[in-house]
């Protein structure tokens, strides 16, 4: 997952690299900012119902999601407490066939 500047500023995360081995359950996410809302408290840029960049308070999930966008959500193993990411992208369906297949 690739940040702009200033998503990793106000999101307080960096860039996230994750072997294909170390991820797992992928998924895709048509409405994120309803997941996103019930992951209980984050730290990061939020503006609800809009646009999320933020982790979890344990530091377990990370999120980039903006409303209007499904997203790619995924297990990741072997990342510290990380456990799982949810990104938006338009290419959201063919990325999960892609990592499914591989």
């Amino acid at each position: 997952m690739q940040l702009a500047s200033w998503e990793k500023v106000l999101g307080l995360l960096g860039n996230i690299t994750v072997a294909r081995a170390d991820v797992s359950d992928v998924q895709v996410v048509p409405e994120p900012l309803r997941e996103v809302m019930s992951a209980g408290i984050k730290a990061g840029l939020r503006l609800p119902w809009f646009y999320y960049v933020a982790r979890t308070i344990r530091l377990d999930q990370a999120f980039a999601v903006r409303r209007g966008v499904p997203a790619l959500s995924f297990t990741v193993r072997n990342h510290g407490a990380l456990r799982r990411v949810l990104v938006s992208t338009p290419e959201a369906e063919a990325l999960a066939r892609q990592l499914r297949t591989s």
